[in-house]
C-alpha cells in the first residue's frame, strides 16, 4: 500500500487546477504545468484538494498511484514556492556570466560555451555560483545537469563545475620515491 499515494495533495485558492481527461492542468499566473496521468491512476479533484487511487491492485497500479501523487505534489509546491539549483565553479580562469536566456561559460576550454537556458528557468551568476531557479523541478535538474557535465569536478585538485552541497572526495596525487 502507498504511504504517498494515501496523502492529499492541497494546493492554495491561487491555483487553477483542471482535469481534461487524463490530463491533470496547473495553472499560476503566467505559469502553466500539465500532468498526463496516460490513464495509470484515478483522481478527483474536490475543491481545494486533489486526491489520488489505483485502478487495480496490480503492482503496476500501485506504483503509478505513489508516482503521480508525487509529481503532482512537486508541480503546487514549484508553483507556489519554486525550486533553486546552485553550482559553483572551481578553477583558475573558470567564469560564468548570464546574457539574456544564455549563459555564458569559460571553463578552460579553447571556445566558451554558450548555453541557450530554456523558457522556464532563470538564471544568476554571484562571483564563482551559478544560481537557477525555475517552477518546473524536472527542467531543472535537467539543466544542472547538463551545465555541471561541460565540466565535471576532477578528484585531484576539485577543478570544475559540481552542486555547491556536493562533496567531492579528494585524490591524493603521485608521491615521490625518497
Amino acid at each position: 500500500m502507498s504511504r504517498i499515494g494515501k496523502l492529499p495533495v492541497e494546493f492554495a485558492s491561487d491555483i487553477k487546477v483542471s482535469a481534461n481527461g487524463n490530463v491533470i492542468t496547473f495553472a499560476k499566473g503566467k505559469n502553466s504545468v500539465d500532468l498526463d496521468t496516460k490513464g495509470n491512476v484515478a483522481f478527483t479533484l474536490d475543491g481545494n484538494v486533489l486526491t489520488f487511487a489505483t485502478l487495480s491492485d496490480s503492482r503496476v497500479h500501485r506504483a503509478f498511484w505513489g508516482t503521480y501523487r508525487a509529481l503532482a505534489q512537486n508541480i503546487v509546491t514549484g508553483l507556489t514556492t519554486g525550486y533553486t539549483k546552485q553550482l559553483e565553479i572551481n578553477g583558475v580562469g573558470y567564469r560564468a556570466a548570464v546574457n539574456g536566456k544564455v549563459l555564458n561559460l569559460q571553463l578552460g576550454f579553447s571556445h566558451d560555451i554558450n548555453y541557450e537556458l530554456p523558457e522556464a528557468i532563470e538564471a544568476s551568476v554571484e562571483k564563482n555560483v551559478i544560481t537557477l531557479k525555475s517552477h518546473d523541478k524536472q527542467a531543472l535538474g535537467q539543466v544542472a545537469a547538463e551545465v555541471r557535465g561541460f565540466r565535471p569536478p576532477e578528484p585531484y585538485k576539485g577543478k570544475g563545475v559540481k552542486y555547491v552541497e556536493e562533496h567531492i572526495v579528494r585524490k591524493a596525487g603521485k608521491t615521490s620515491k625518497k
